[in-house]
């Protein structure tokens, strides 16, 4: 096989899989409406870390986590609430809610062909120092055709 080729293929490679840290506000805790929890998703960002962006679901709602990057899921408290992240395969975690702050690491492992997903609960003290590190995600306008459906939320 030709060397250049070699080379430009390699960078192809690395390029794909190498992501880059999400762009957005800096962490900033929300107080949790009366009635809610929240839940904090992040994804902390390190170098190598996969540019692929699963949809991870928190009772009724849906986001895209990048590296480095969180979104806080409000979630009615006193219930099971249940979220989870599905590539190949699928992770999810339970909460039986209170009024209170949750926080869950969302990594992406190494699969054959996708990411396999990871969803951690951490307790607050170790998220506090890892979450200052994360930007919010910024917010994805509906499509005019999902909005028709009104399928989007």
């Amino acid at each position: 096989m030709n060397r250049r080729l070699l080379l430009f293929m390699l960078g192809v490679v690395a390029s794909a899989t190498i992501g880059c840290a999400v762009q957005g506000t800096p962490f900033e805790k929300i107080s949790s409406p009366p009635g809610n929890a929240v839940i904090y998703v992040y994804r902390p960002y390190s170098y190598g870390s996969s540019a692929l962006r699963p949809a991870i679901t928190c009772g009724e709602e849906t986001a895209r986590i990048g590296p480095g990057g969180y979104h806080a899921f409000i979630v009615p408290a006193g219930q099971k609430v249940v979220c989870s992240m599905t590539t190949d395969q699928t992770d999810e975690v339970e909460f039986d809610t209170e009024r209170r702050s949750y926080y869950v690491r969302e990594e992406l492992g190494w699969g054959w062909l996708t990411g396999v997903p990871h969803l951690n609960p951490v307790d607050t003290d170790k998220a506090q120092s890892e979450i200052q590190s994360c930007v919010k995600e910024p917010e994805i306008a509906p499509t005019a055709e999902a909005t028709q459906t009104g399928s989007a939320k």
